[in-house]
């Protein structure tokens, strides 16, 4: 008790701003080989593993795509493919129907509007079947090096509450929270510390406060 005690209290004797600006600095030195583990060759295969991702571990969506991406090769392919085929293809990532026909339909807008090739910019890629702004900021940047925001997956949006950084549970609202606290030159890599802390320390079900190199600064330390 007495431990946690002045814990909390070098917790609160820092203001908000520079408390935030620590807990980013010291993931950043944690987690410096920190990167999006998707496994992807160009911009397409990278939209598409992102899109399976959704509800999916990244490692089956890894281990779907090395037959997948072998078997459909550019937009044309998915554009043509048979719907039923296509959906067993991806089973195993969940919700397939959904993805199935969303990969489909957005590479035939690939097609018809941007001459097969994955668009640059946030507005076109919303424009995408099952492609909201966590997919497009992943595109955007890491495919293209274009950071327009934050992509708030569901590490992020649990650790973002947790560390006291959003209160909302909307992940748009999150991301403006999180743009309007991190520096615009760490928004997608903040994405990616978040990511690698949430799967390695503070999980959803049982966080490992005790050994965790931010319990002196989380504001959910000692109540989680």
């Amino acid at each position: 008790m007495k431990e946690n005690t002045v814990m909390q209290k070098e917790s609160e004797s820092f203001d908000t701003k520079t408390r935030r600006l620590k807990i980013i600095e010291m993931l950043e030195t944690e987690y410096q080989d920190a990167e999006t583990s998707l496994k992807y060759n160009n911009p397409l295969e990278l939209l598409v593993a992102t899109i399976l991702s959704a509800q999916c571990t990244d490692s089956r969506v890894n281990i779907v795509t090395k037959s997948l991406f072998k078997k459909y090769r550019n937009a044309e392919d998915y554009a043509k493919a048979d719907l039923k085929k296509l959906e067993e293809d991806i089973r195993s990532t969940g919700f397939y129907r959904n993805k199935a026909r969303n990969i489909k339909k957005s590479c035939q807008i690939l097609i018809e509007k941007f001459n097969s090739q994955v668009p640059k910019t946030m507005e076109e890629l919303l424009g995408l079947p099952g492609v909201a702004r966590k997919t497009a900021n992943i595109v955007l940047s890491n495919a293209y090096g274009i950071i327009e925001g934050i992509a708030v997956d569901t590490h992020v949006r649990r650790l973002a509450k947790r560390l006291g950084f959003s209160e909302h549970t909307n992940p748009n609202k999150i991301e403006k929270d999180l743009m309007n606290i991190v520096p615009r030159d760490k928004w997608m890599r903040f994405t990616d510390l978040l990511i690698f802390h949430g799967r390695k320390i503070c999980a959803a079900r049982k966080p490992k406060c005790g050994i965790c190199i931010l319990n002196k600064l989380c504001p959910s330390a000692f109540t989680v």
